[in-house]
């Protein structure tokens, strides 16, 4: 499979350089509004909020039909061929169109009772409402993201991402100490429609010399090559932000809001500091490992990026576990009873870690199956697991299930990785 330019390794450090201090800034700054959050909102509010997030996720990924990584690939390979730069285009805003109209139909008119079901009380319809609304901007956003992306435009989209976030940011800490709740969720909901009101304004040029709006029409004729993005980001987005939200729910079902809260905290935390390795794995790992052809040096490619990569973030893990209790009064005082979590969610995110590194061979390679079943297997786990787990352990049950999830997460991903090669023989050296 022939690499666009802007995947390719000579990029690596121009691309990192860009992204890694806007990354670094927002996850300094997230720290800081979650201490402020906990402070003002307690665990009861650290809960809500990750509900909110986790159905935020769901539908960016339900409103751009989870085209994001096909526009990237795509554009990038055919962004001197207007022609199909317009069939492409033309798809991507039907399928956008059609899924944002009904989500937000759905949201609209459900909104009581889907409140009820994902916060157990129907003081948040009116969120749900205004999540419907600025639906048709979510997707956009995350389309338009993939064109930019595509044509490699990181260094001006940086600072687009970080505007858009300082706006929203500042919205949701202005609510935050004003103690006005249920419009601090309206600011993390309306986040994405701030972000595409400015990459329009910043792009808006660009977009015009690559999408001929006049040329876009009711089709739909890379429908085929894009729902294979779409079965992944369902998967690997939708039915994970549905695992969690049920996740909460149980936790508030069998111990207290407050514990689901605990757990949001720390799942929270765990994205925070894991957001590093999305970056490496988005710019270098999936580019590398397409490129490679042969199982020798495949494992040989593994291998070096386990001896360089995985120590570092052993030692990060550790670093975290021993300061615990100083991260938990530093960014969510009163949450003492977050500690006992930290080891189990560490251990887990180490071996979710080295999995993924495997697993990526599945998005490089184009094995949908492979990760579709691997992810349906991990979720599963992860589900079940936490039911069983919960009533017994409290809501040390759920990072124990995700542990154990891992656990078995990585011996499946490293068979079928195997099996990938055994399957294709002109792979094997």
């Amino acid at each position: 499979m022939k690499i666009p330019n802007f995947l390719k390794t000579n990029l690596l450090l121009k691309i990192t350089s860009v992204n890694a201090p806007i990354i670094i800034v927002r996850q300094i700054l997230s720290l800081f509004i979650r201490r402020i959050v906990a402070e003002n909102f307690g665990e009861v509010g650290i809960d809500i909020i990750g509900q909110v997030r986790s159905i935020q996720q769901g539908i960016l990924s339900l409103t751009s039909f989870g085209f994001f990584n096909g526009m990237v690939k795509y554009v990038a390979e055919y962004k001197e061929d207007q022609d199909k730069l317009n069939d492409l285009f033309s798809t991507a805003f039907v399928f956008w169109s059609i899924s944002s109209l009904v989500i937000g139909i759905l949201l609209a008119v459900f909104s009581t009772p889907l409140s009820q079901y994902f916060f157990e009380s129907t003081a948040y319809s009116s969120v749900l409402v205004v999540t419907g609304i600025v639906a048709p901007a979510i997707g956009l956003q995350r389309i338009y993201n993939g064109v930019i992306n595509g044509l490699t435009e990181y260094k001006r989209y940086a600072k687009v991402d970080l505007s858009s976030y300082l706006i929203s940011a500042a919205l949701l800490l202005y609510f935050a100490w004003n103690n006005q709740f249920t419009y601090a969720l309206y600011s993390i909901i309306i986040t994405p429609a701030i972000q595409l009101v400015i990459l329009l304004y910043v792009f808006f040029k660009t977009f015009k010399k690559y999408i001929n709006y006049k040329k876009i029409s009711f089709k739909i004729p890379f429908g085929n090559v894009l729902l294979a993005f779409t079965l992944i980001s369902f998967f690997s987005t939708v039915v994970l932000s549905f695992v969690e939200i049920e996740i909460r729910n149980m936790v508030r079902t069998n111990i207290s809001q407050e514990d689901s809260g605990l757990w949001s905290g720390m799942l929270d935390l765990s994205k925070n500091y894991m957001a590093f390795s999305s970056l490496l794995f988005t710019m270098y790992v999936i580019p590398k490992f397409a490129t490679i052809k042969k199982r020798s040096l495949f494992f040989k490619e593994v291998k070096h990026i386990y001896i360089s990569l995985l120590p570092l973030f052993a030692v990060g893990m550790l670093a975290i576990y021993f300061l615990r209790h100083f991260i938990i009064d530093l960014i969510f005082p009163g949450f003492d009873a977050m500690a006992p979590l930290f080891k189990w969610q560490l251990m887990g995110d180490f071996i979710r870690l080295a999995s993924i590194i495997l697993a990526t061979q599945f998005l490089a390679k184009k094995m949908v199956r492979n990760f579709i079943f691997s992810e349906v297997i991990s979720l599963g786990l992860f589900f079940g697991l936490s039911f069983y787990l919960v009533p017994i352990y409290g809501v040390e049950g759920v990072v124990m299930a995700h542990f154990y999830r891992c656990l078995i997460y990585l011996p499946l991903v490293a068979f079928l990785v195997w099996r990938g090669f055994k399957k294709k023989p002109e792979m094997i050296d």
